[in-house]
């Protein structure tokens, strides 16, 4: 039986939305960077400076101490700098310097430093070797500082993410009627990410998937110019970004009557999926809830079919912390948003995926994409 919920408030804009507690994120950094003996962290992931500052542009160094915080960008986001950080609530110095000076700038910040921590997988080869010949403190390598505090979303995360899970759902709503109409796929793209603009997304959150008939044995097809004709099955995977949190949701749908076949393929992963959703509980492994997919299709004879991880965390970025993939020793925390997305890809045939986004609850998990997986259209 599949998940079903009627679908929620339409929207057309990012107002009313539950309150983040952005300022309470750098408390939780530094008890962490306390923990790690580490005296300062240089935050050069943009989501995590937007998580810790409430700051979304394009450019930006986030420089965090026990005592301050440092935001520094450049000229262009001066206003808007000072603007997004005030509404965040921050307690956060800004200093607008142009590129070439803002090495110099994270220089005086820290001078009084011993240990300061990067982030590895947000920082070049050429930045680094900046840092290393610039900076006085020992810089230290670390990883999931504060992803590690991302994991858990406040009221006002999930909300945002709800928002654009009910902008989605209603976009597909509005629009799936078009593929019965002989439309491309990148004519329905276009179309579906238009709907979820004019409803009040920001942004898709990812260039959305539309693979017809035997494109869809390719996970991640772009749209092409193929026509959709009847008798395919289209993979449509696709999600909307509000006030920078994301949505990600796949459906898969047949044109016409569908074969034996495909009902068999549509039944079985339908069937996976359901057995991840009852997975997803508070304390369990990522590989947990992938190995109950995996065991549902391989009961099919479709297990060499699945070549990719069950799901992900999605939050300010689509693709995020935690993992749900074979093997994963993560434990998924209570507040974590996740997406369950079994899928079965037959080269020459076709593929069949079904995705919902998840809030992870102390006794199993609620539906925050709306969408019913009727596969007929």
């Amino acid at each position: 039986m599949a998940v079903e919920v009627t679908i929620g408030r339409e929207v057309t804009s990012a107002a009313n939305l539950a309150s983040m507690d952005v300022p309470g994120r750098l408390a939780q950094l530094r008890e962490r960077l306390g923990k790690e003996r580490i005296d300062g962290i240089l935050v050069t992931s943009l989501a995590n400076v937007r998580y810790l500052s409430g700051f979304s542009g394009s450019a930006a160094l986030l420089v965090v101490t026990a005592r301050r915080a440092l935001l520094i960008t450049d000229g262009r986001y001066r206003d808007q700098a000072a603007a997004e950080t005030a509404a965040a609530g921050v307690d956060v110095d800004l200093e607008v310097v142009g590129a070439t000076k803002q090495v110099q700038a994270v220089e005086t910040a820290t001078s009084n430093l011993a240990r300061l921590a990067l982030e590895a997988k947000a920082v070049s080869w050429e930045l680094q070797a900046q840092f290393a010949a610039t900076l006085k403190p020992e810089l230290v390598a670390t990883s999931g500082l504060v992803e590690a505090i991302r994991l858990v979303k406040d009221a006002g995360e999930i909300d945002r993410i709800e928002r654009a899970c009910d902008i989605a759902d209603v976009a597909f709503a509005q629009t799936k009627g078009l593929l019965a109409q002989g439309v491309t796929e990148a004519e329905f793209a276009a179309e579906l990410e238009f709907e979820m603009r004019r409803r009040g997304a920001a942004q898709a959150s990812f260039e959305t998937i539309v693979a017809s008939g035997p494109n869809g044995a390719m996970p991640h097809a772009q749209p092409t110019g193929r026509v959709i004709s009847p008798g395919d099955l289209v993979v449509v995977d696709f999600g909307a970004v509000v006030d920078g949190y994301h949505s990600d949701m796949t459906r898969t749908v047949c044109v016409g009557e569908p074969s034996a076949a495909d009902i068999s393929l549509l039944d079985a992963v339908a069937a996976s999926q359901r057995a991840g959703l009852v997975a997803v509980v508070a304390g369990v492994t990522g590989g947990a809830v992938d190995e109950a997919c995996r065991k549902s299709l391989g009961e099919a004879g479709l297990a060499e079919a699945f070549t990719h991880s069950t799901g992900h965390g999605v939050g300010l970025e689509v693709h995020e912390a935690p993992t749900l993939a074979a093997g994963s020793e993560e434990n998924l925390a209570e507040g974590s948003v996740v997406t369950v997305e079994p899928g079965v890809y037959l080269e020459e045939r076709g593929g069949v995926r079904i995705e919902d986004t998840v809030v992870v609850t102390r006794t199993g998990c609620r539906p925050l994409t709306k969408t019913t997986k009727d596969f007929l259209l």
